[in-house]
């Protein structure tokens, strides 16, 4: 009896002494490192305005449809764009539902941006992410996009190029993926533009 007393004592220390270790030192100290490193990261990476409001976060994408915004990747997350459900269409190249909706994406593309039918529509505007949540869309996106609503809100088109070249991510670490203009904070940022009343 007594060595099945000892290693069960063992057995439970070691589970006492693990899970102090493993479900709470080691989370706080990584909590802490990351708090204190990494802040903005570690919370979201959310966008605030100046009166304190959280507008979004720079990492998932939102939908914006009116003609003054710049418009983002369409989404098969949810209804479109919800982040508790983070999913592409799991359509495949052969699918007559996804070529469908391509085509008629195509279309709405040309038609809000002023495009002849010989235009090229870039990818990024007709397709979905994997997740359903890109914050990005393609700098031939948003150029494409730059008539429309410089015209909307009655900006100069140069001002609407600067603000896009602004809010243009470069490549991470130089060379992995390509650049990409964040859809959020470009809309936010022709908001303020719009309200200073710059032309």
């Amino acid at each position: 009896m007594k060595p099945f007393l000892s290693e069960l004592r063992g057995a439970l220390m070691s589970t006492i002494v693990l899970a102090v270790i493993c479900c709470g030192i080691y989370p706080l100290v990584v909590f802490g490192i990351a708090q204190a490193a990494f802040h903005d990261k570690a919370n979201g990476s959310l966008i605030v305005d100046k009166d304190g409001a959280v507008r979004g976060s720079k990492l998932l994408g939102q939908g914006f449809t009116a003609e003054k915004y710049f418009h983002p990747r369409p989404s098969a997350a949810g209804n479109g764009y919800d982040a508790a459900n983070s999913s592409g269409s799991n359509l495949g190249p052969t699918s007559q539902k996804l070529n469908d909706a391509i085509n008629d994406r195509i279309t709405t593309y040309r038609t809000e941006n002023g495009l002849k039918e010989s235009d090229l529509v870039p990818a990024d505007a007709v397709t979905a992410s994997g997740s359903g949540l890109d914050p990005h869309i393609s700098i031939r996106n948003a150029e494409l996009q730059i008539p429309r609503v410089a015209k909307a809100r009655g900006l100069d088109a140069d001002k609407v190029r600067a603000l896009v070249k602004q809010f243009t991510d470069s490549v991470d670490l130089g060379i992995l993926g390509e650049p990409g203009v964040n859809v959020l904070e470009l809309n936010l940022a022709m908001d303020a533009a719009s309200s200073s009343g710059a032309k």
